[in-house]
């Protein structure tokens, strides 16, 4: 597995550096054994050290954890067991999506733009107020069922999934409701 580990503002040494790669590497691979690339960033916050941590499977799934606590090192095991945790609540479910797929989930690379939030940074044209592009990204899009977009939504800690379906090749998203529940957008059906 490939290690980045980095902090902001902050002097990560050799002993963390070690301390990171053996540890996680153990929890990750008690869960899964494919593991691909791993990104370690350690930064604080006032008098709080945060550890925020993604790693990378060869299966497609990205798992994302952090941790905070006022000792480095104690920030870094927070964060680790949260992954673990993750890691263990869904071991069943990786292997059941997984054990049948002969090849790694495909990703295809789509635009991703960042838009202005505030309405006074909109520029007005022939048709209307339009929204300032402030960033323009590269994003990658998996192909894979919904109970797999599902899991990969949760294990990144992210509030929504854009995926193609694996059924029927079309875009869907999946998201986090405001109830808690899951919400699933397949637009095929729309005239």
């Amino acid at each position: 597995m490939r290690y980045q580990i980095s902090g902001k503002q902050i002097d990560v040494g050799d002993a963390l550096s070690t301390h990171v790669k053996d540890h996680l590497g153990e929890t990750v691979e008690k869960y899964s054994q494919r593991p691909t690339d791993a990104t370690v960033i350690f930064s604080r916050n006032a008098h709080e050290f945060i550890c925020d941590s993604v790693v990378h499977l060869s299966t497609g799934l990205t798992v994302q954890a952090k941790g905070a606590s006022t000792e480095i090192y104690a920030a870094f095991e927070q964060c680790r067991e949260r992954m673990d945790k993750q890691l263990r609540r869904y071991k069943r479910r990786l292997k059941d999506h997984y054990k049948d797929r002969a090849e790694p989930v495909a990703f295809e690379q789509a635009d991703m733009y960042v838009l202005a939030a505030d309405e006074d940074e909109w520029e007005t044209q022939a048709n209307g107020p339009q929204p300032m592009i402030i960033a323009e990204m590269e994003t990658r899009v998996p192909t894979v069922s919904v109970g797999e977009a599902v899991m990969q939504m949760e294990l990144a800690g992210s509030p929504m999934l854009v995926f193609r379906n694996e059924k029927h090749g079309g875009v869907n998203v999946v998201y986090r409701r405001e109830d808690g529940n899951v919400g699933w957008i397949d637009p095929r059906n729309l005239n």
